[in-house]
């Protein structure tokens, strides 16, 4: 069997996916509590993404956004890290701003744990990324389209999407604010 430089990378890029899928599950968390969520798209979810992105760069007259759209479409795969949107019931906390969780959740605000363990959970997901030499980069607006989409469920509300590529060099920089690949 002879298996070619781009199925040879393909399957590089799906396996550190995975890894990286394991290590923001294992990150470590602020609370001890786990509220991290992965998955990855490719194939028809992938195109979704594409397509829920370029739109909301258009809605939003976001020119980043419509370029992002185009890496995700020029990516093999996206690996999305989310948290779910859970208040901890703390009295006194105060963390986030706000008194306690119930004034947090009354305004709408994310749990101040929540983001810090996901900010630490795509810290962990990127460097086994680098660790393995996969192009990546992380995406709010990716996110954004992943969340719109309810890609990650619905009491997903906070979504980083890191799209993933081997390519000579990498998609994701020198791209100019209004730059589109396709």
């Amino acid at each position: 069997m002879l298996k070619t430089m781009e199925e040879t990378e393909r399957d590089a890029i799906f396996m550190v996916a995975d890894l990286m899928a394991a290590a923001a599950k294992t990150a470590p968390k602020g609370s001890g509590k786990d509220t991290i969520i992965t998955a990855v798209v490719s194939g028809e979810e992938k195109d979704q993404l594409r397509d829920k992105l370029r739109e909301l760069g258009e809605e939003y007259d976001e020119a980043f956004m419509v370029r992002d759209s185009g890496n995700i479409d020029n990516s093999i795969c996206v690996v999305l890290i989310g948290c779910y949107d859970t208040y901890f019931g703390l009295k006194n906390c105060s963390m986030c701003g706000f008194p306690n969780c119930g004034a947090t959740k009354k305004n709408g605000s994310p749990c101040i744990f929540n983001v810090t363990d996901l900010g630490i959970a795509v810290g962990s997901a990127v460097s086994v990324a680098a660790d393995h030499r996969i192009d990546n980069r992380v995406m709010y607006s990716g996110g954004r389209a992943a969340v719109k989409l309810g890609l990650l469920g619905d009491n997903v509300k906070l979504c980083y999407a890191i799209p993933l590529s081997t390519t000579n060099k990498s998609i994701y920089f020198d791209r100019g604010a209004g730059a589109v690949l396709l």
